[in-house]
């Protein structure tokens, strides 16, 4: 058993149980709540003390990284944090595409800048940090693809060794960061449900850190600074919503509490409603929501191209629903069809090139929109969680064709005259 002293004590109130209620100190429990098993996923709450005049200070910080909310992060300083930027991804504003699709104000938070190209560094950044806190020297994962790479790039840059369980059919150009940052990676021959399972295991057999954030409560900490930064990059014009593609349930879980502990603390009056999106052959969540449960039953074969977000079984399924029906937000499942389309789309008319994961949140504002269910008025913000080279094949596959020409001038006015003949 490693030290469970971080010093981050004196930030922490409790690790509070989202199934029963209990409250448990820094360190008293190792990642759930021991009576409640893995359905115990533990929130982080923070005492008050050390939050007070934090819209001060966030105002004369010259930091533009995730480590600017120190004071709302579970770990003890900013000693052998990753030395890579993370955070403070770009905000876009697109006047042009707002007006076609009819909507108030449309802007993309761009989360494919990081440095593994996906938002999963937030939390891996958060990830790493707290196992060195804690005298870890080994760490491990189960991931469709983007979490694996994020901490595995993240572990190389801090002295970590990674472990990583993924479906054997995750994305290739996944897999190869994952290889080109030197982890041990572990193809599981079943789907992702099986390899989380395995990595459970593994992890308790082999006395590793687990950065798995479906048990992990700091992982979802990381995963809120996106809805800090939205917070502040918006103060002075808040979206009305905010539009996230949704698997696990981390994500839009921890984009929701970012976004509700700004409000508390002064920094912005904003109060966006949430739009999570499901890929609608892997909709668990969507379904729940739509019975007005608490939690999700398991979705027996989840299927949907866009791997990052191909999860039958939520781990923190309770903390996505209530942070969606706490902002008054809506569910909205998409087709595969309209995911991929969206993600051409997206690109075309804006440049930011998407994975088809990150662009299923812009395909369910499209579907939202159709349904009436934004308004002429409504201002949207999409978080695009990941870069489209994650995903070659997807890009391919969404993008409109090449056409081959011979090397003559003549090939080309050949092209340009006849644009839909002899395509590659």
């Amino acid at each position: 058993m490693k030290s469970r002293a971080t010093g981050a004590e004196d930030k922490v109130a409790a690790l509070r149980c989202v199934r029963c209620g209990a409250a448990y100190a820094e360190g008293e429990v190792p990642y759930t709540c021991p009576p409640c098993g893995l359905e115990g996923v533990l929130d982080v709450e923070y005492r008050p003390g050390p939050l007070e005049g934090l819209a001060a200070r966030l105002r004369a910080d010259p930091e533009r990284s995730i480590w600017r909310y120190l004071d709302v992060l579970p770990v003890r300083g900013t000693a052998g944090r990753p030395g890579l930027h993370v955070g403070w991804t770009p905000v876009y504003d697109f006047p042009v595409l707002a007006r076609r699709m009819g909507l108030g104000g449309l802007r993309v938070k761009d989360e494919g800048r990081q440095p593994t190209a996906s938002f999963k560094d937030r939390a891996s950044a958060v990830g790493v940090t707290k196992a060195l806190d804690l005298g870890y020297r080994q760490i491990a994962c189960a991931s469709t693809g983007n979490a694996a790479s994020s901490l595995a790039g993240m572990a190389a840059n801090t002295g970590l060794e990674a472990t990583i369980f993924v479906p054997a059919t995750a994305p290739e150009a996944k897999v190869a960061q994952l290889r080109a940052f030197g982890a041990r990676v572990l193809l599981v021959e079943a789907p992702y449900e099986a390899a989380w399972a395995l990595c459970q295991e593994a992890v308790e057999a082999f006395g590793w850190y687990n950065r798995n954030a479906a048990v992990n409560p700091y992982l979802v900490e990381g995963k809120k600074t996106c809805g800090l930064e939205i917070a502040e990059q918006c103060s002075s014009d808040p979206p009305d919503w905010v539009a996230v593609s949704v698997g696990d349930g981390c994500t839009v879980a921890g984009v929701g509490k970012g976004m509700e502990e700004m409000r508390r603390l002064g920094v912005w009056t904003g109060a966006p409603r949430l739009l999570a999106v499901q890929a609608a052959g892997a909709a668990p969540l969507a379904a729940a929501a739509a019975r007005g449960l608490e939690d999700c039953e398991p979705w027996p074969e989840p299927r949907t191209a866009a791997d990052s977000i191909n999860c039958g079984e939520p781990r923190n399924g309770r903390k996505a629903l209530r942070a969606v029906r706490a902002s008054g937000g809506r569910w909205v499942t998409v087709e595969d069809a309209a995911i991929f389309d969206a993600a051409r789309d997206l690109a075309a008319a804006t440049g930011v090139f998407a994975e088809p994961a990150a662009a299923a949140a812009y395909a369910g504002v499209v579907c939202a929109r159709a349904r009436g269910w934004l308004t002429a008025r409504d201002r949207v913000l999409v978080v695009s969680t990941g870069n489209g080279l994650k995903d070659v094949a997807g890009a391919a596959r969404a993008a409109p064709p090449a056409r081959r020409v011979a090397p003559r001038l003549e090939a080309v006015r050949e092209a340009l005259a006849h644009p839909g003949l002899a395509q590659a």
